[in-house]
């Protein structure tokens, strides 16, 4: 059902996200590079993608960490980033994204901790979201309350990843991504 719910997010969100990945490249280059990087907030950048009007802001984790039967592994992974995105075109505010740089266990979900709160984002390929506005209404404001985000999730081969996102600069990232986009 969680999957069901979350397609018509899942085809705007990845449009939206394919963008991004084309602007930045890379997770240093969304950090350091784009044309498209209007602004930056502690650790989080903002981004702004003119037709279809898009704007984002945009972390990479502090650290991570990979474990498989309980031990720590060395793997590679793609771009690991954290996402809030407005897509006024698409009627979109504020909605929370995550790629994990692996593709993720099938019908999986993702876990967030902020604190004492966990949220659960359903998975499609490398991707994972909240499976509605509220729900990414929830998070957003965790966020926003929060000091820093732990993401966990499985890959399709069973590794278990952790990643550790600072959320500071990440309210003050998202009104600007927001105000460029209304």
């Amino acid at each position: 059902m969680m999957q069901a719910m979350g397609s018509g997010r899942r085809a705007a969100a990845g449009l939206a996200l394919g963008l991004a990945a084309m602007a930045a490249g890379s997770a240093a280059a969304a950090q350091n590079e784009s044309t498209n990087r209007v602004a930056a907030e502690t650790d989080w950048s903002v981004f702004v993608e003119e037709n279809p009007q898009a704007c984002w802001s945009v972390s990479s984790p502090k650290e991570w960490v990979a474990t498989r039967g309980g031990s720590e592994v060395q793997v590679r992974r793609g771009d690991i980033l954290l996402f809030v995105t407005y897509r006024p075109g698409d009627n979109v505010q504020g909605e929370i994204s995550y790629t994990g740089g692996y593709p993720f266990r099938p019908d999986s979900t993702v876990s967030v901790e902020i604190g004492s709160e966990t949220f659960q984002l359903f998975t499609s390929g490398d991707w994972a979201w909240p499976a509605n506005p509220e729900d990414d209404a929830r998070l957003k404001a965790a966020m926003q309350a929060g000091a820093e985000a732990i993401v966990t999730g499985v890959s399709a081969r069973g590794t278990q990843t952790r990643d550790t996102f600072s959320l500071f600069g990440f309210t003050a990232a998202s009104a600007e991504a927001e105000r460029r986009c209304q």
